[in-house]
């Protein structure tokens, strides 16, 4: 009862919010203390073929944001990826480039270098993707080539200047368009992505990190969640993973060749000492979400909530290890959520197509959103979290 109406309340604020009127820098400033705890950086596009440019905000402990010195920066970017010195972004080029930033101590950007996406070999044309390992000492490039294959590039990274040094290249031969992340289990070691394929062509890609940072694709085992009756398979849509050996993934019943009657639900793996995959999740207890048409999915840092988003809203989930999932939220809004992140600080980053960011402070027990959220940003296109604590 009492969680209930905690939802219900969060739910009426975010509604409440929602129908406020722009916030001001003003606003902005006044809700921030001196000391952040992330800085928070968002690809706008304002439209009308004008270039993108990047809002940079300071989040204080209560989760506030506070307008960067600079911002907005004239940055012409898209996807991001923070290494806590460096921002990396792929930019307009054809082909894009990487280019690289410096984070200031007050969070402010430099741009520093370019590096093309088009390597020896790899033919890349598009990137939709970064990512780097737990260190922050190698940067993952998840791209598109000429001949429609889906790649991911390894780069090592100078700590001194930011550039980047081209290792190698996995080709996984999955269609473009497949915009899903990838990301390390605790080990640093073993990576994972999922192909979302509408029911057609199923597929969870496996890397394992070379001790020079190479990415390699890997052949591995992994069975699916047992279906009910009259479904053939469940396909995976969405993965992510938690601070130790353990992975969620989206869940979408299927009859090959199209999709089954049914919810999308949330299956659990865990990955032994060779990578391999396994899963004891049932139809029974994967809980159901209430995102039909899914865009993102975090984990917290603590490995204790996971967060799912789409065109539906957004809702929180208790994640247990290799545990099932439980339910812990209804949908905390309702507008369309297509990128999200977590800093350390307990604070989940959300942006909207209806062009809002969401900040709000969300721990297995408490909901709260941050004073000013949710804040207008003019066509956001990604976002990233830098966070300043451990």
């Amino acid at each position: 009862m009492v969680k209930s109406l905690i939802i219900l309340c969060l739910s009426a604020a975010l509604n409440a919010v929602s129908a406020s009127a722009q916030v001001s820098s003003a606003n902005l400033q006044s809700n921030s203390p001196s000391t952040p705890v992330a800085y928070v950086y968002v690809v706008s596009n304002p439209g009308s073929g004008n270039p993108n440019t990047v809002y940079g905000y300071s989040a204080a402990a209560n989760g506030a944001l506070t307008p960067i010195p600079g911002s907005p920066f004239p940055q012409n970017i898209n996807a991001m990826a923070a290494n806590g010195k460096y921002l990396m972004a792929t930019d307009q080029g054809n082909p894009p480039n990487i280019d690289t930033f410096q984070i200031a101590s007050n969070g402010a950007l430099t741009y520093l270098s370019q590096t093309s996406c088009a390597q020896a070999g790899n033919g890349c044309i598009g990137v939709f993707n970064l990512f780097f390992d737990h260190t922050g000492s190698d940067l993952y490039v998840m791209g598109v080539d000429g001949s429609t294959n889906d790649n991911t590039a390894s780069f090592a990274i100078d700590k001194a200047t930011g550039a980047l040094s081209y290792l190698g290249d996995s080709v996984t031969g999955a269609f473009p368009g497949d915009y899903t992340g990838t990301f390390f289990i605790g080990d640093n070691v073993y990576a994972y992505s999922a192909d979302q394929s509408a029911c057609m062509y199923p597929g969870i890609y496996g890397f394992q990190r070379e001790s020079n940072g190479l990415l390699n694709l890997i052949n591995f085992k992994y069975n699916n969640p047992t279906p009910p009756q009259g479904v053939r398979i469940y396909y995976p849509d969405l993965t992510v993973a938690d601070p130790n050996n353990n992975l969620a993934f989206l869940e979408q019943p299927a009859n090959p060749p199209g999709c089954a009657a049914g919810p999308i639900q949330i299956a659990v793996y865990t990955v032994d000492s060779s990578g391999n995959l396994n899963t004891n999740s049932t139809y029974k207890d994967m809980p159901a979400t209430l995102i039909k048409s899914p865009s993102d999915m975090k984990m917290s840092p603590s490995g204790q909530l996971l967060a799912v988003a789409g065109i539906e809203g957004l809702q929180v989930f208790h994640f247990n290890g290799a545990n099932p999932v439980t339910h812990y939220t209804g949908l905390l809004t309702t507008e369309p959520i297509t990128q999200m992140f977590w800093d350390n600080s307990n604070h989940l980053y959300a942006i909207s197509s209806d062009n809002k960011l969401y900040v709000g402070t969300v721990t297995p027990t408490k909901l709260a959103m941050a004073p000013g959220s949710p804040y207008s940003i003019e066509g956001p296109e990604s976002i990233i979290v830098q966070p300043l604590t451990q």
